[in-house]
């Protein structure tokens, strides 16, 4: 649903930066320097020391943080830009809208690298950049609602400017089919074929970035120690082809520049893909991350960007609860809710979505292909398939307005 609505929010959408990390966090001499001193008794000589004093600490110098617009041209020396996301901020996909904005007027030769992606789909995105494919058309051939899932209007502002200004864009993801596999059965059980399409060296040295991915991994599994090493190779394999994909693109254009959209997780610390990248090549970068509920310190980023929080706009509903029958192929009405449009057109459940404006529908992915960029108050075509117990199926045809 990227229409014209949102030119208001890539215009004004407010950011707040708590500070750069390499500039304005930084030693301050002795801030918090006290020292208690006890009475002067036999209890407190005996049982009591004087705590040390705090000889330095850092801070972050919020009243004197920069702007974006004092920002770009220190992001602009950078040959690669690191953006962190939350992958459901639509704040954050603006903030590293509006960066690639300034960031392609210094240089006309800027790429966008997306984690959103998959590699074996590059040429679909090249035919959309290019005006070869049409938007609905590239989703389905790069299978985005099958692979990456999220809502395509958090990510549709950064791809249609892409497209009107011929900015390519690197799809850097590996396989979903392969890092799952890894995931579930380690390195070993990928044949010759499965193993070339990754990369070779597998970086395991960073120490503090397993033990993050350990906590995350026993946070969602429970523990489950045996699987981890499996856990961790697979991640490690996603941030190693990434970091290749990078290096891959920027060897074929030494003196190219581009700003890598990826989840925050993949950039913290370096850990993910920058390390990677500059293992591989020599090349100078930086990391922003928008937001952050941790711990800060130190090398976590170059600059922190707390952009103020906003939602997507109000998606045009057809009002229904749906089930996906994977092995037969069909969406069936589980329910119309009250009220709904498929209830006022009187949908039951048990109808089977054919299409939707004559585009066949099969899986929730095709749907949501059909259905991302809809409004309340848009007009759909809905074919369905209705069974019934004691006459022939039938198939009806529903004007919906969408709510």
């Amino acid at each position: 649903m990227c229409n014209h609505k949102q030119s208001r929010y890539l215009a004004g959408f407010s950011i707040l930066l708590l500070g750069t990390l390499g500039w304005f966090l930084m030693p301050q001499g002795t801030i918090a320097e006290t020292q208690h001193h006890t009475r002067h008794n036999t209890a407190s000589n005996t049982t009591n020391q004087a705590p040390k004093p705090i000889e330095t600490t850092l801070a972050l110098q919020i009243s004197n943080s920069p702007d974006l617009k004092t920002l770009i041209p220190e992001f602009a020396k950078k040959q690669v830009l690191f953006i962190g996301e939350i992958h459901t901020r639509y704040d954050h996909h603006l903030t590293q809208l509006e960066i690639i904005r300034r960031l392609h007027t210094i240089h006309p030769d800027l790429v966008i690298g997306m984690e959103s992606f998959q590699q074996p789909f590059q040429q679909y995105l090249d035919d959309y950049v290019r005006g070869d494919l049409s938007e609905q058309d590239m989703l389905r051939r790069t299978e985005y609602y099958d692979r990456w899932r999220y809502d395509y209007r958090l990510y549709a502002p950064i791809l249609r400017y892409a497209r009107e200004h011929d900015i390519p864009v690197i799809a850097l993801n590996i396989p979903m089919e392969l890092s799952r596999k890894v995931g579930r059965s380690g390195l070993d059980s990928l044949d010759e074929t499965e193993r070339a399409q990754l990369p070779e060296e597998i970086d395991r040295t960073d120490k503090d970035y397993a033990q993050r991915l350990k906590n995350i991994y026993n946070h969602h599994s429970g523990g489950q120690a045996d699987d981890f090493d499996n856990f961790l190779t697979a991640q490690l394999l996603w941030d190693e082809g990434m970091a290749q994909a990078i290096a891959d693109h920027l060897e074929s254009h030494p003196e190219g520049h581009m700003v890598v959209l990826a989840g925050r997780g993949h950039l913290a610390h370096g850990s993910g893909i920058p390390n990677r990248l500059r293992r591989r090549m020599p090349v100078s970068t930086a990391i922003v991350l928008n937001s952050w509920e941790d711990s800060i310190k130190p090398g976590l980023a170059d600059v922190l960007l707390l952009p103020e929080e906003q939602s997507l706009p109000k998606a045009g509903k057809i009002g229904a609860s749906l089930e996906e029958d994977e092995a037969n192929g069909n969406i069936k009405v589980a329910a119309c809710l009250p009220d709904s449009a498929c209830a006022k057109v009187g949908m039951k459940a048990g109808d089977q979505i054919l299409a939707i404006n004559e585009q066949k529908i099969t899986k929730m992915a095709d749907l949501r292909v059909m259905m991302w960029d809809k409004n309340p108050g848009d007009e759909i075509t809905l074919r369905i398939r209705r069974q019934h117990w004691l006459s022939p199926t039938e198939e009806l045809s529903y004007l919906l307005i969408l709510q």
